[in-house]
């Protein structure tokens, strides 16, 4: 199979966003048409099953009828009947065996698109027509065996509608579509199983009247894509044309013969069987769904899940709330009247002195902080209270070392940039999805918008990691922008790069083509890369460094305080990160079930999505700016890391997640599958992790600031 287009970085930049039209639409704004007798495409794209992660073009697989043209298959293909050697049109511009082009989010989501040999004409029923015999080889056998095993299902596409699968409701009050339908079945009841073929499909296909003038010309819309697959036995009778003769009435199955041994050396290219391949087209007429409502047929069965989502919400607003009260009634509390404290304290300080001054000459105590913490006689015990001395305690003895660079700050500024490009490329993803732009009906924009948005954040990136590093007393901008756009892209890039090595071994279409491997790394280098060395130029050179409220003492850091055994470190990380997680814990079940499980199901429910996120970012920094009022009224001004720490803290407790939903609801089998699994979700938590952790690191850091602002100490 030919791979996907390859377009060089600019024209790819913005062919993300705009797909090629003939395989997506946006509701509302293109409506396809067809009049009475029109030709209808019916388009063949994947095979994929929930046991693996291993996905395969549909046209390339060794047992099914090939296209017309652009076909890979071996000439033992026989094509009697309805089956030409030749191309022909099947409308929209389109030939039987051509390749739909392929915008970057379907070509990483696995799909391959081609143009089928099925007939539909609008209205135009067909009882029963042969597609083609299709004379199989020994490993072609062996794999249609294997993919019927793995319990592969079939995605065909009409009106960019996928086929699927009719059900009702347990109340019989609703239908609703599974996508996709069933390559084969596996009887169990004989020793070693018994693995039958499904090779005759009825189309259903359901249509109504065109909005409009459209209409009123005669026009038809496509509502709805049913397919029902059969598995009809090599020795039931069939006519001259192919079909069997009594089609409702077989009962026998193709099975898929037993090979035992692999006999002489060409064995594997032998011919062992003969599929013969037919299908029947119904057209009919509903005027219950609307065409800018007929994806909703697919997410009816999903709706028994609003509770549960609703649920969600109620337990992330319960959760942050309560951390909202604590933060609001006791720690806003507390702050502003230490605040008011050490003012009236300095104002005594200076009395105390002037009587001291009096009295006697201060010790190195009273030196350093104005007050003793030793009691002398008569009026200075009577002076120095249990307020006086609270006053100077805690975060307040921190503000001459608070705001020191932390240690390796060239690598936290970095992970901060790329954190807030990523932060841009989900809030821009999720508020897209929630208002309906990217819909299921745009095949692969969430993928495609997602990576431009990226690209185009790496302004923000740069920017943001030129002030935190000169902040940090950086002086090297070009090596920090380096960095930034070098080192976090660049690790998921090799790790993307060495997994696509074991998938293309299987030759799955799940693997990145090459070519598509050398367009993303023009993105990457030759659209990011300019733009993040813009943002990180004006950041260092224009904007500059963030000023503090207080200056960092010359002299050495102050020793840290023995901390409390949960202070400090990968404890307090985990320990605040299950407050973020248990906000959105509930709605990872979702998303893993649609990621991980419905492969051609569609999450949608992004409205949910985007008030769980919000609650999500509220919580994470809420607990940071706990963790950290914690840690410096410990007197530990180590805080910059910990607040990143704190912040992603969550990630770990999704990855612990990920391992129990493998568990205990994945059937996932092999090797490879399984790698991809924990490779890709150990990706996702580390993403998500550096979001989270530059959340916490941006709310710590106003929020020290505005503390040691307000106390106004030189």
């Amino acid at each position: 199979m030919k791979p996907p287009t390859l377009l060089t970085p600019l024209p790819l930049f913005l062919f993300l966003l705009t797909p090629a039209a003939s395989a997506f639409y946006i509701p509302f704004f293109t409506t396809r048409t067809y009049a009475p007798s029109a030709p209808i495409p019916l388009l063949v794209n994947k095979v994929y099953s929930d046991t693996t992660q291993l996905q395969y073009a549909y046209a390339d697989l060794p047992f099914v009828c090939p296209p017309s043209t652009g076909s890979t298959s071996p000439p033992t293909t026989t094509t009697p009947g309805s089956h030409h050697a030749r191309a022909r049109s099947v409308g929209n511009g389109l030939v039987s065996g051509q390749h739909i082009p392929l915008n970057l989010g379907e070509v990483l989501r696995g799909d391959r698109i081609v143009v089928s040999d099925v007939q539909l004409r609008m209205q135009e029923d067909s009882a029963c027509k042969l597609l083609c015999e299709r004379q199989v080889t020994r490993a072609g056998v062996e794999k249609a065996r294997e993919l019927v095993r793995g319990g592969y299902v079939v995605e065909w596409i009409v009106d960019n509608l996928p086929g699927a699968t009719s059900f009702v409701t347990v109340d019989k009050s609703r239908k609703y579509y599974a996508a996709g339908f069933r390559l084969g079945g596996v009887d169990l009841d004989f020793e070693g199983g018994r693995y039958f073929l499904n090779n005759h499909h009825t189309v259903i296909i359901r249509y109504r009247r065109a909005p409009g003038k459209r209409g009123e010309r005669g026009e038809m819309v496509v509502v709805g894509f049913e397919v029902y697959p059969k598995s009809v036995g090599a020795g039931v009778e069939r006519r001259e044309d192919g079909c069997p003769v009594e089609l409702g009435r077989v009962r026998e199955k193709f099975e898929l013969p037993v090979l035992q041994g692999n006999g002489t050396a060409g064995a594997e290219d032998a011919v062992v069987t003969t599929i013969p391949y037919t299908y029947s087209v119904y057209f009919r007429e509903d005027s219950s769904i609307e065409w800018a409502r007929r994806w909703d047929l697919y997410f009816v069965n999903q709706e028994e899940g609003a509770r549960v989502h609703w649920m969600a919400i109620v337990n992330s607003l319960i959760i942050c709330g309560l951390l909202t009260a604590i933060v609001l009634m006791i720690l806003a509390r507390t702050i502003r009247l230490d605040i008011r404290g050490h003012r009236e304290g300095v104002a005594e300080d200076g009395k105390l002195r002037s009587r001291r001054t009096k009295s006697g000459p201060r010790t190195p105590v009273e030196k350093a902080g104005g007050l003793s913490e030793q009691t002398g006689e008569g009026e200075d015990e009577a002076d120095l209270s249990d307020d006086a001395l609270e006053d100077v305690a805690g975060w307040k003895l921190l503000n001459g070392d608070v705001f020191r660079p932390p240690q390796h700050g060239h690598l936290l500024a970095p992970l901060v940039g790329c954190g807030t490009q990523l932060l841009f490329m989900a809030v821009g993803l999720v508020l897209l999805s929630a208002v309906g732009v990217l819909n299921p009906s745009f095949r692969g924009g969430f993928i495609s918008f997602g990576v431009g948005l990226f690209v185009f954040a790496g302004l923000f990136s740069g920017y943001f990691s030129a002030r935190v590093f000169k902040t940090f007393g950086g002086r090297d901008w070009r090596r920090n922008m380096a960095v930034t756009a070098l080192l976090v892209p660049g690790l998921l890039f090799a790790i993307v790069f060495v997994l696509n090595l074991f998938v293309w071994a299987q030759a799955s279409s799940t693997a990145i083509p090459f070519g598509t491997l050398v367009a993303i790394i023009a993105l990457w280098l030759g659209i990011q890369l300019p733009l993040v060395y813009a943002g990180a130029r004006y950041g260092f050179l224009g904007a500059g460094s963030w000023e503090h409220p207080t200056k960092t003492s010359a002299a050495p850091p102050r020793p840290v305080p023995p901390q409390a055994w949960y202070s400090g470190g990968l404890r307090t990380a985990l320990l605040a990160g299950l407050i973020p997680f248990a906000v959105i814990f509930i709605e990872l079940l979702f998303v893993f079930q649609s990621v991980w499980q419905d492969k051609s199901g569609y999450y949608y429910v992004f409205g949910f999505l985007a008030v769980v996120s919000t609650i999500l970012l509220v919580t994470v920094a809420e607990v940071t700016v706990v963790t950290v009022y914690l840690q410096l009224c410990a007197e530990n001004y180590c805080w910059w890391w910990q607040s990143f720490w704190v912040g992603g803290g969550s990630a770990v407790w999704v990855f612990a997640y990920c391992v129990w939903y493998y568990c205990a609801k994945l059937h996932i089998t092999g090797f490879v599958s399984s790698m991809l699994f924990f490779a890709y979700s150990f990706m996702a938590c580390c993403v998500y992790g550096l979001l989270t952790g530059t959340v916490g690191f941006l709310t710590a850091y106003a929020f020290v600031r505005r503390i040691y602002g307000a106390i106004k100490v030189d």
